[in-house]
């Protein structure tokens, strides 16, 4: 699984920084290391007036937030994971 985190200008305003930091640690938390690639992008131009915009894969995600992350974790990548299983 491919994870990627915007951190163009209107996403690292948006608190995205803390959102890699917040991935970084449910990965970790999880043992899932080996299962996701962790990266940034620029702009993908899904800019919302809330939140970060994330894809997974191919699929994009906007609007996530601090307060949003731990539901947009697990209804998104943890569920992904245990179906490939």
């Amino acid at each position: 699984m491919i994870i990627q985190v915007c951190v163009g200008s209107s996403c690292h305003l948006k608190d995205s920084e803390q959102i890699v930091e917040l991935l970084q640690k449910e990965i970790e938390n999880h043992h899932l290391e080996n299962d996701i690639t962790l990266t940034g992008s620029f702009c993908t131009g899904q800019c919302n007036r809330v939140g970060v915009t994330i894809t997974v894969d191919d699929e994009i995600f906007s609007g996530i937030t601090v307060e949003s992350f731990n539901q947009f974790f697990n209804e998104n990548i943890l569920s992904r994971i245990k179906k490939e299983a």
